[in-house]
């Protein structure tokens, strides 16, 4: 069952980050933690960005921007309701970052109980 969730979870990311960001990372890691979900997410960063991140002004653009842009997708009421409704839980929080070096971006969501299965 574990295994269907994380599957299903990370699918629904995948779709959630295509569909707002233009790609969807090319890995997706979720490990489950008492009311937390954390996604490490590998392959984010797309062609233009990785041509604009051979500067530190680039680097410092993309890091803003996508950190920016993860947000507030995560505002979106509708991509609320998905993630709610598949984890039976509802979200009082979430963290994010991205690490353009190594293109890994980190996402924890916190919810308002532990995440059964």
């Amino acid at each position: 069952m574990k295994r269907n969730i994380e599957h299903q979870f990370n699918m629904l990311i995948r779709e959630i980050r295509k569909e707002y960001v233009g790609n969807g990372p090319k890995e997706i890691h979720t490990r489950f933690v008492d009311n937390w979900v954390i996604s490490e997410m590998k392959g984010n960063i797309t062609n233009v960005e990785h041509f604009m991140i051979n500067s530190k002004e680039g680097q410092r653009m993309v890091h803003e921007a996508r950190t920016k842009l993860v947000k507030q997708i995560y505002k979106e009421p509708i991509v609320l309701k998905k993630i709610e409704e598949l984890m039976n839980a509802k979200i009082v929080s979430i963290f994010t970052d991205i690490d353009l070096d190594i293109d890994v971006a980190m996402t924890i969501y916190v919810f308002d109980k532990p995440i059964q299965f």
